[in-house]
């Protein structure tokens, strides 16, 4: 049986050889958070001679997972971005597809920015008024309602006399899992937790519910088509990754949340109340078979890359703390694995 085991696991091993070997290029997919830090270190990586650029298809996380996680060999991407961590569920679906060995980077952090035109009027709002904007059902005096806010001025009236408009990812987008956790989820009122318990509902997945009456308005894994969304309309309000704030500060600006508005320092050490960290996932058997993987993952994580004067700090990444970047660059030279739940 042993025997049997050892020559099945040499013919799976030449399985991947032969169909991987096909491809000479590393294939990426994942958040569209990541995508520009992706992009700058293959360019750069490509630039070296040495192996071919990477190329990086801008899916979404959730798109990246599903796709990362379908399997192993040259039809399937080697590396996924995400902008949030790998959950049970696709851990278990990579598990499902012969996907085991993962290893796990931290990119940096990055902060969500509520943001608005350079045209606007500076503006602030707490994790409560923004769930009040943007949730399906809200509580009003007591009661659970449908969302009846219309106008910012209806939430508070301290807040603008203007249209609620705000542009949000979709459902499969890592920033969006963020906003849910860390905005949906924290400003949701207990008076309308305690409802939908009371309903039978899963507050959870209940606060995290958007209204569906045009006034949050999905706009795909494209974070340029929502600056330009933003610079067109004053009135308009989006979310997205801190790099893009930065790229973008002739046409956009970031309001404050809770009274704090995103910086380099607020999102390293999370006095910024919408900070997290970024990742990106690499299949263990490609290595080896696809050229350059160990060596991306080398160029990625090198201080120069990613360190607190790298070059990807220059377009927004906000480094890593000195232990964790510690951690994340011995992860990505001895290709240290995930569990599998």
């Amino acid at each position: 049986m042993k025997k049997l085991n050892i020559i099945l696991s040499v013919a799976a091993a030449l399985v991947i050889t032969t169909y991987a070997s096909a491809r000479d290029q590393i294939k990426i997919v994942g958040s569209s958070t990541v995508y520009p830090y992706a992009t700058v270190v293959a360019e750069k990586f490509g630039k070296s001679g040495k192996f071919k650029t990477p190329v990086i298809e801008s899916t979404g996380t959730g798109g990246g997972m599903k796709l990362f996680c379908a399997g192993v060999g040259t039809n399937h991407p080697d590396i996924t971005n995400a902008s949030r961590a790998i959950k049970s569920k696709e851990k278990a679906l990579c598990e499902k597809n012969g996907v085991k060995d993962i290893v796990e980077i931290v990119v940096g952090n990055d902060g969500i920015s509520f943001a608005h035109s350079v045209k606007a009027k500076d503006a602030n709002f707490t994790k409560e008024q923004l769930w009040r904007a943007l949730a399906h059902d809200v509580d009003v005096n007591g009661k659970l309602v449908a969302n009846p806010y219309k106008k910012w001025s209806d939430i508070d009236k301290s807040l603008p006399n203007k249209a609620i408009k705000i542009m949000v990812p979709p459902p499969t987008s890592g920033t969006r899992d963020a906003w849910n956790s860390l905005v949906m989820g924290k400003g949701c009122s207990k008076a309308a937790k305690d409802a939908f318990k009371a309903a039978g509902k899963k507050a959870k997945k209940a606060c995290a519910k958007l209204r569906e009456d045009g006034l949050a308005i999905e706009a795909g894994e494209n974070d340029t088509l929502i600056v330009n969304k933003l610079s067109a309309d004053p009135d308009m309000f989006g979310l997205f990754g801190y790099s893009y704030l930065i790229a973008n500060k002739d046409k956009i600006k970031a309001t404050a949340v809770n009274g704090v508005k995103p910086s380099l320092k607020g999102i390293q050490d999370y006095s910024y109340p919408i900070a997290r960290p970024l990742f990106f996932y690499v299949k263990k058997a490609h290595i080896g078979v696809v050229p350059g993987i160990h060596e991306y993952l080398k160029e990625f994580t090198a201080n120069k890359t990613m360190g607190p004067k790298g070059y990807l700090t220059d377009i927004g990444l906000v480094p890593l703390s000195s232990d964790k970047y510690k951690t994340t660059r011995t992860s990505a030279l001895k290709l240290t694995t995930i569990k599998a739940n």
